[in-house]
């Protein structure tokens, strides 16, 4: 996904044209969104973190305003809210945006584990309304980030509060992922777009095989989004559909989530409604009930119980 960010501003501003009155309107029914990135061209309420530069923010914004005219008119009524790596582990705009709707939002923070009081913070965190802490490896050594001391506490912690260990990791990563599971099975986890198989091209075999033996591990959940980053990278993505199936037979699709991973999703070239259509409309082997656990039943379990 290196690309990801390298596109054009004009479709995501176009939709500040698109305002939804109240995000009342949004909280109850309806589909999830389980992934979506938010921020606000205002750094300085919200200032960027250290290494960022406003010219790295492609686009220059995305609110949950401009989220809304996106999601609304395809039925989303929740989504789950992922900090941003432009303020890194200052938190802040996403739960105030949390606190700005409620009921429409979920979050999923990233703290420091390696400063003081991990539980302690994890545990504001979710007073807050987060309910996930997401992770992604720290240089080449995956199994020795993963069992160093801040984040063997935070998978102790997630599993203390019921609180999910998302990660954001590529399928090199599985097996080390399989390691923490096994030591940790009590910890919920969730693994973000698919542990991005297919970034490269078609899923391979072997990589796709260790996702699946996670299935054997109850507390593990998956992702299936970003939809516009894997395999043929084109819509209606349907190159994508027999590593969905896959891990619907595996995990049983009351453990995997549909996500756009917004705004990445409405890239130029790609669109939102293309991304939930191929779970809602285009998937001939998903049944009804399939449908309503990737669309809503897993993602209010995970994020919103």
């Amino acid at each position: 996904m290196t690309n990801r960010r390298q596109f054009l501003t004009t479709t995501v501003s176009a939709a500040l044209g698109t305002q939804v009155s109240s995000c009342a309107t949004l909280a109850g029914g309806g589909h999830i969104d389980a992934h979506v990135h938010v921020w606000t061209p205002d750094t300085e309420k919200y200032p960027l973190a250290t290494g960022f530069t406003k010219a790295q923010m492609k686009p220059a914004s995305f609110t949950p305003e401009q989220l809304f005219a996106h999601c609304k008119p395809e039925g989303v009524t929740r989504i789950v809210l992922i900090q941003m790596s432009y303020y890194k582990t200052d938190n802040r705009y996403m739960l105030d945006m949390m606190a700005a709707h409620p009921g429409t939002f979920s979050g999923v923070a990233i703290i420091d584990e390696t400063a003081a009081d991990v539980r302690g913070r994890m545990k504001a965190l979710k007073a807050q309304g987060v309910r996930g802490f997401r992770l992604y490896p720290q240089g080449g050594d995956v199994e020795g980030w993963l069992a160093s001391p801040g984040i063997a506490e935070m998978w102790k912690v997630a599993a203390d509060e019921n609180l999910n260990i998302c990660l954001l990791i590529n399928p090199e990563a599985l097996g080390a992922v399989a390691k923490m599971c096994e030591k940790n099975p009590q910890t919920p986890v969730v693994i973000d777009h698919f542990a991005r198989l297919g970034m490269k091209g078609p899923p391979d075999r072997a990589q796709l095989d260790r996702l699946l033996h996670l299935s054997k591990y109850p507390k593990v959940t998956v992702k299936t989004s970003a939809f516009y980053a894997l395999g043929k990278k084109q819509a209606p993505y349907l190159d994508l559909g027999p590593m969905i199936k896959e891990c619907r037979d595996q995990f049983g699709a009351h453990r995997l989530m549909w996500a756009s991973d917004c705004p990445f999703q409405v890239d130029p070239g790609h669109n939102y409604r293309d991304s939930i259509a191929l779970v809602r409309d285009r998937l001939d082997f998903l049944t009804a009930s399939d449908k309503a656990a990737m669309l809503h039943g897993t993602a209010e379990r995970v994020f919103f119980s």
